[in-house]
């Protein structure tokens, strides 16, 4: 099959007269599915790899803080290798990327070689999305791309809700090695199923590579994710030496990196997206959303092992609702985008984020469970008509030759976002219990611990409730992003 195409190629495929686009669409979205699910599938393994290999919990914690460090490293350089292989290149490449990965994983006779693989699979799940992302702008024209989008954030939204259930099932019947095992037939279904049917649908520019770029962006948005992801880890939190060198050496790079970027003719990321306004909004909207979400999905069950004493299984049973309506709610978002526009979606959606982030305020030792599960859905529910809208719309905005450096840049974000909200959030709940506690008169007291944790997790909610009334003065400036604006936009370049 030639993997060689022009632009007349993949307009003709947007339209579909032939029905290419279904095998299109499934080979991405199956390797895609496997990929994300593998994210969240090994978190509730991590006791049992500590016991399985004898190491501690730090060391252990690699498994998930390498995998967001490497995804922050192979993101931005998404946009790059785009533009320099094929559809078809691009995704079997990365998919035997994860697929190596995940044998290595599967095989490790010790932690070292299992890091590796898990390293494998981080730089394969970190290309997908962009891949997806960019192969469905071309495919689709604005008018159809919010359903499109929809069925991705299905895909990306549900794999890492059933991950720590099934994740459960498997360690506890067959082992964890079979957390790894099982993916292995469908990830090589995936390659198999995408060499016969994907076809390229992007261009190949292959432009110049810089070196210092390349360097600056590793070290940037790497230092980011790292310090942040650190930060949790370490007794002085952000006063650790290791943190805060990290984040400024990583903002003093990715500040060079920005600086460069708009001196080069060609380059790495074309921060130059951030000039349109719907681009810019949806930018902001996604990494309130995407902090929000992260950071409840840690404070919540911190909370409910806490002060109301429940088992960890069962504080991951009352996240499972929300966390599956919002993967299901997509598709449905996706369409209404299509039909009626991102503000009819977002202006509601914030406000409903608003009245749930308001109600967690209120959390305390009494608070019913019920609370929790319809307090969590009704934060699933604005996500999913807030996320993929806020993402669609803002990359509707953008002409072709910036598609590649705007799904870079928003898939760079989700890793960066979520490791800054977590551990900015800890921090602040973290530092909130401790202050009470020295002026307790008896710190080791269960209910005055309790209590103080109370305290912590409801400043973290006032603070992500001022976020959420951020997000819904924002929605208030979005509109839909025309065809015809794309083209004058590009045109006044």
């Amino acid at each position: 099959m030639n993997d060689e195409t022009n632009n007349k190629e993949y307009e003709f495929l947007a339209d579909d007269p032939n029905g290419k686009v279904m095998p299109i669409m499934l080979s991405l979205i199956i390797g895609a599915f496997f990929a994300i699910l593998n994210e969240t599938l090994l978190n509730i393994a991590l006791t049992t790899l500590m016991k399985e290999f004898d190491v501690s919990v730090s060391t252990v914690q690699w498994m998930a803080t390498g995998f967001m460090l490497v995804m922050g490293i192979v993101i931005p350089m998404s946009a790059l290798l785009i533009q320099w292989f094929t559809t078809r290149q691009m995704f079997i490449g990365t998919m035997t990327v994860f697929t190596i990965g995940t044998i290595i994983c599967g095989l490790a006779p010790v932690f070292s070689v299992l890091l590796i693989g898990r390293f494998l699979q981080a730089a394969g799940t970190g290309l997908l999305i962009p891949i997806i992302f960019n192969t469905f702008l071309l495919l689709f024209p604005p008018r159809r791309r919010g359903a499109v989008m929809g069925i991705v954030g299905l895909v990306i939204m549900f794999a890492p809700a059933i991950g720590p259930t099934l994740s459960g099932i498997i360690v506890e019947h067959l082992g964890w090695r079979y957390l790894f095992i099982t993916v292995i037939p469908f990830a090589l279904f995936s390659i198999g199923f995408a060499y016969k049917y994907l076809v390229n649908v992007s261009e190949v520019t292959k432009p110049k590579i810089d070196i210092p770029s390349i360097l600056f962006s590793t070290i940037g948005f790497g230092g980011v994710v790292f310090g942040f992801s650190t930060a949790g880890n370490q007794e002085e939190g952000f006063l650790a030496p290791v943190v805060y060198i990290s984040i400024l050496i990583a903002i003093i790079s990715l500040t060079l990196f920005s600086f460069r970027q708009l001196k080069l003719n060609e380059p790495i990321i074309d921060i130059r997206v951030f000039k349109f306004p719907m681009y810019l909004l949806g930018v902001v909207m996604f990494i309130i959303i995407i902090m929000a979400m992260f950071a409840s999905e840690i404070i919540l069950p911190i909370f409910m092992q806490g002060p109301l004493a429940l088992a960890a299984a069962t504080a991951g049973l009352v996240l499972l609702p929300g966390s599956l309506l919002n993967g299901l709610l997509s598709p449905v978002m996706g369409k209404l985008f299509d039909k009626v526009g991102p503000r009819f979606l977002m202006i509601p959606a914030t406000v409903l984020l608003c009245g749930t982030m308001f109600v967690l305020t209120r959390l305390n030792t009494n608070t019913p469970v019920v609370v929790i599960i319809i307090s969590y859905i009704l934060l699933m529910i604005s996500v999913s008509a807030i996320m993929m809208p806020a993402q669609t719309n803002g990359l509707n905005q953008l002409p072709k030759h910036l598609y590649p450096h705007g799904t870079a840049v928003m898939t760079t974000l989700q890793p960066v976002a979520g490791a800054i909200g977590v551990s900015v959030f800890i921090s602040i709940m973290n530092a909130k219990q401790n202050s009470i506690l020295e002026k307790a008169a008896n710190p080791a007291d269960p209910e005055v611990i309790n209590n103080a944790m109370v305290a912590g997790v409801e400043l973290v909610y006032f603070i992500a409730f001022c976020f959420a009334i951020f997000a819904f003065i924002v929605s208030l400036f979005v509109y839909r992003a025309e065809p015809t604006e794309m083209e004058q936009l590009h045109a006044e370049e």
